[in-house]
């Protein structure tokens, strides 16, 4: 008799006992093993005489499948009397009450990140990210920031240093700087994320939300940049008219500078953005001062270009009708739940979720 016949007669016999699962996998492990009888069996084929390896092959598939199919219907037939075993001990008690279940929302300030980046995407922006912990050089210097500027000053800025040299970033500029030192112009980009500054009241806390915009490449200049404000505020609360003014401002890093206000007007204890002869402010702007291109190697005599900042948290408060920005950061899922956004709902519009 061959060994294949042989390993087959032995086993056969040996699977006709009763077994559990333990005997049954330790036998599997005997014939399907690295080592195994079967395996080894497989491995000698290659130094069997070549009038007989078709049927040795073929012998040996035949025992393996017939022993295979026999220990897999024995492993089923023992799990499945174990489960019957399980069913007949265990009963669910269907009287009980159901759990409490109580669905996420997304914050306000991630829904408006979103609806900023895809309103900024759909005209040409890319968007940029860097770290929280910044040095001084990324957020003040190469920004064309002086030593004796009042940003800087301890009241201010959150430096995790004595020499002052790494810092909680104060803006999200840093990364136009990072972005411009890695890549050649032109740049198209925006950068959302967290901020840090000394600083807490009803419209300003220790940690905020900011984007920053960056548009360099050659003759730009501030045409564009209300062209592109212009968008993004109609786009942003959703209106066909938006009421803008430029007010003459100053910032170390663009030249000229500019604050940016846009009309409004109260209706019905509303804020109704866009209507009226009142003005709020909204953000900061300007062209990039050649100062900070040459920092960033940057031909300022061939490029030029414009940036802007925006603060996000009170972009949602005026959108949503949030009236506390300290409410953003106290985990009230009271609060979350009133102004939190589905995200099950069906979106009402290729950009926004619904409440």
């Amino acid at each position: 008799m061959s060994d294949i016949k042989k390993i087959k007669e032995e086993f056969l016999n040996k699977l006709s006992d009763k077994l559990d699962l333990s005997e049954i996998n330790e036998i599997k492990s005997n014939l399907f093993g690295k080592n195994g009888l079967i395996s080894s069996q497989f491995k000698m084929i290659g130094s069997v005489p070549d009038n007989e390896k078709k049927k040795f092959a073929s012998d040996l598939n035949n025992v393996k499948d017939e022993l295979q199919d026999l220990i897999n219907s024995k492993i089923d037939e023992l799990q499945n009397i174990e489960i019957n075993k399980k069913l007949e001990k265990e009963k669910i008690d269907v009287t009980l009450p159901e759990r409490n279940f109580i669905r996420g929302k997304i914050h306000p300030v991630s829904q408006t990140i979103d609806e900023i980046s895809s309103i900024f995407s759909e005209i040409g922006f890319s968007v940029e990210e860097g770290p929280d912990v910044e040095n001084e050089y990324n957020n003040f210097t190469a920004l064309n920031t002086p030593d004796n500027h009042p940003a800087r000053d301890m009241h201010d800025t959150f430096y995790l240093d004595e020499k002052k040299e790494t810092l909680l970033r104060t803006h999200t500029s840093p990364v136009q700087i990072r972005t411009m030192m890695k890549d050649k112009p032109p740049f198209k980009i925006i950068a959302p994320g967290r901020t840090y500054r000394s600083d807490s009241d009803q419209t300003h806390s220790p940690m905020f939300h900011q984007v920053e915009g960056l548009h360099i490449d050659k003759d730009i200049n501030m045409g564009h940049l209300k062209g592109c404000l212009n968008y993004f505020i109609k786009e942003f609360f959703e209106v066909e008219k938006i009421k803008m003014r430029f007010r003459p401002s100053h910032f170390p890093f663009t030249e000229p500078s500019a604050e940016v206000d846009i009309g409004y007007e109260i209706k019905d204890g509303k804020i109704k953005i866009g209507e009226g002869d009142q003005w709020l402010e909204i953000l900061g702007c300007g062209m990039v001062h050649p100062n900070v291109l040459k920092n960033v190697k940057v031909d300022p005599t061939k490029f030029q270009g414009y940036a802007f900042g925006i603060g996000i948290d009170r972009l949602a408060m005026l959108k949503y009708g949030i009236n506390d920005l300290r409410a953003f950061f106290d985990c009230d899922y009271r609060w979350l739940n009133h102004f939190g956004f589905d995200p099950l709902d069906v979106p009402t519009n290729y950009r926004g979720l619904s409440r």
